[in-house]
């Protein structure tokens, strides 16, 4: 049978309150009880039960993460940001991988509530109504993080979307291009997908080039796709001069079926990722990228999830972190 709290306080002569103030680390405790009681804990292997303690102090120092996929390079980045915060303010995390299934993430959102956690950390692609019901018809505060809802009712980090878009498109025209292709996310998720494609579209436009929709394809964010779209833009009379991919990996998809073809990137055509991942310093060319500051998101954001928890002052309900280009062999250094 487990130690319980009563057997410490038979084993150390005194009453149940006491041995509770000891765990607890109130300071109203005699000197020599204390160690009358730390010394019944060592004897007897006892561990104080998390779960009963949160009870009683309506709190369980737990935080609910909900990621879209851990396998994946970035997340992974993202999640080592949450839990090194977490370390820092004394927080456990309980990690859930939903699939990016709605259901899914519905089901895991009600568990980890079910689990008395005292703050939800939310990952996923489009935030939708369930989503706001499910996260703001309870008291433990949420913070969405790398995403954020249409209208900002939740806590969010991320970066902006649109304008990274706009830049990686924007960076390309300066380097003399006209017939820039685009393998986009998932058009449904409004950020990596949408966004981005909004903010190339752009600034198309704003060079007086324009959208040409045999120039868009849109995949799924795998590495697969990105190879597979690639080809497809090979074939077309008069090829891209230059790819951006709303990811990282969908771009090295993209280096490899031009190096297939026998073209020579960025020779014959220039390529620019998104996310920046440990992935662009594999490939060969290292692969340009919009480099979005993953372990800064997951830890901007767990620091304000622990200003909610403890009703600490907040300045910026939504925070959009700054993103930058990390230019590397994929492209040609810009014409002067």
């Amino acid at each position: 049978m487990p130690v319980t709290i009563y057997d410490v306080a038979r084993e150390a002569g005194v009453s149940m309150a006491t041995v509770s103030r000891v765990v607890n680390g109130n300071p109203n405790v005699k000197p020599l009880t204390r160690k009358k009681v730390l010394a019944a804990i060592e004897r007897l292997g006892y561990r104080p039960n998390a779960v009963a303690r949160g009870l009683a102090s309506k709190k369980t120092t737990t935080v609910g993460v909900i990621i879209p996929d851990i396998s994946s390079l970035f997340f992974s980045e993202l999640a080592r940001g949450i839990e090194d915060i977490a370390t820092m303010y004394k927080y456990n995390i309980i990690l859930c991988n939903s699939d990016q299934r709605m259901e899914k993430e519905l089901q895991l959102i009600n568990t980890l509530l079910e689990k008395q956690v005292d703050g939800l950390l939310f990952m996923g692609a489009e935030i939708k109504e369930d989503h706001l019901q499910a996260l703001t018809s309870t008291s433990v505060p949420t913070v969405l993080a790398a995403t954020r809802d249409a209208d900002n009712v939740l806590p969010s980090v991320s970066i902006d979307h649109y304008q990274s878009g706009y830049d990686a498109t924007e960076a390309l025209v300066q380097r003399g291009h006209k017939r820039i292709a685009m393998i986009t996310g998932p058009l449904n998720d409004p950020l990596s997908g949408l966004m981005r494609f909004e903010g190339y579209k752009k600034a198309l436009i704003d060079a007086g080039i324009g959208l040409v929709d045999e120039l868009v394809a849109t995949g799924n964010l795998f590495y697969e796709s990105g190879l597979s779209l690639t080809k497809q833009f090979l074939q077309l009379p008069e090829p891209p001069t230059a790819i951006f991919a709303a990811n990282d990996e969908m771009a090295i998809g993209a280096i490899h079926a031009i190096q297939d073809s026998g073209l020579n990137v960025p020779g014959d055509i220039e390529v620019i990722g998104h996310d920046n991942i440990r992935l662009v310093e594999m490939v060969r060319p290292r692969l340009t990228s919009v480099v979005q500051p993953m372990y800064d998101i997951g830890a901007v954001a767990m620091r304000l999830l622990t200003k909610y928890m403890n009703n600490e002052h907040v300045e910026e309900h939504v925070v959009l972190l700054p993103h930058r280009i990390e230019y590397r062999e994929s492209t040609r250094p810009e014409e002067a």
